[in-house]
């Protein structure tokens, strides 16, 4: 038994509910979203909580990183550390 099928029927039993829509995408759709729209397109959302890195301060990072990384090797193996 499951309670999308049935429902209470107010004396403390349950009673078949019938089913009446047989396309649940109907349920889904909004009309803030998509094709019900006018324009039959998703509305433009902007993030104010996402301000993109830009490509060349991200690939700075990574660099800068790669090379802090190499020369804490490199002292770390010239001063006998690793060894």
């Amino acid at each position: 038994m499951s309670l999308q099928l049935y429902r209470p029927d107010g004396r403390g039993g349950l009673e078949p509910r019938p089913v009446i829509e047989q396309d649940w995408r109907r349920q889904l759709r909004s009309p803030r979203w998509g094709m019900a729209r006018r324009t039959g397109r998703l509305p433009a959302l902007a993030n104010p909580e996402m301000n993109p890195t830009s490509g060349l301060r991200s690939a700075a990072f990574w660099v800068g990183l790669a090379v802090l990384t190499f020369v804490l090797l490199i002292a770390g193996y010239g001063s006998g550390f690793w060894g």
